[in-house]
């Protein structure tokens, strides 16, 4: 154990940074899934790779989403 170096991952980019997002929509339904776990908690940044002003939205976006029945808040 002594000498070693800790692993380095490759470094995530941002999705939504990548493809010029602006606003996150609450009605995608599709793609807010991909940011929610089996269990229907939000996954956080060191999960997904999305930098911390596109969570702040996502996470705001799947809060209306649930509120409005749209996503469930817990899973069966």
């Amino acid at each position: 154990m002594q000498g070693e170096r800790p692993r380095r991952g490759r470094k995530r980019v941002c999705s939504f940074c990548v493809e010029k997002v602006e606003n996150i929509d609450y009605k995608d339904v599709n793609k807010l899934k991909k940011y929610v776990s089996e269990r229907a908690k939000i996954v956080p940044r060191r999960m997904t790779g999305v930098c911390s002003k596109h969570q702040r939205r996502l996470t705001t976006a799947i809060k209306r989403a649930r509120h409005l029945a749209m996503m469930p808040y817990v899973s069966d």
